[in-house]
């Protein structure tokens, strides 16, 4: 369904900056999606330590130490976060090189800063000592619901220079 002919690529992204910007980005996404397991899992576990006994909460006693889950995902993101702003970056020179400008309001580019902050925002109350460490992994949470909005609904449903809404 999702099918359109090949074409030879138009000039502005035939370029280095193709492989850079995509590899990066694709890379940061995996890995944000590797980094947002152990924090849903970190939260049951949680959840199960505190005596919800309810689904999923009861599933936290097969699962590994909250505090080994949080570091855990404290750790991707920390390592995640840099290539992420490195794949922005790299977007916006080679937007600039393409078309004269860095930033144009597409809404990808929009949408990957909205996922820049809420991780920056994660990291942000991760490292701050009087934020909870649960409150901090639902930040992580509602980053990766930004992530997929970047993913699909950006991908699918809108209009611009990375969408596919076109595509019949």
């Amino acid at each position: 369904m999702l099918y359109t002919a090949a074409a030879p690529l138009v000039p502005a992204l035939n370029s280095y900056w193709l492989k850079i910007h995509v590899s990066a980005a694709a890379t940061a996404s995996g890995l944000f999606l590797v980094g947002v397991v152990p924090a849903l899992l970190f939260l049951v576990r949680n959840g199960y330590e505190q005596g919800k006994r309810s689904f999923p909460y009861s599933l936290g006693e097969r699962l590994p130490a909250g505090d080994s889950l949080e570091r855990l995902t404290f750790r991707l993101h920390k390592f995640t976060f840099p290539i992420w702003t490195f794949a922005i970056i790299c977007g916006a020179i080679w937007a600039e090189s393409a078309w004269g400008r860095y930033w144009g309001w597409d809404p990808k580019e929009v949408w990957s800063f909205i996922s820049w902050v809420a991780y920056a925002a994660y990291l942000h109350a991760r490292a701050t000592p009087s934020v909870k460490k649960t409150t901090a992994t639902w930040f992580a949470v509602v980053a990766w619901g930004t992530m997929l909005v970047n993913l699909y609904v950006i991908n699918f449903v809108a209009v611009g220079l990375h969408s596919y809404a076109q595509v019949p």
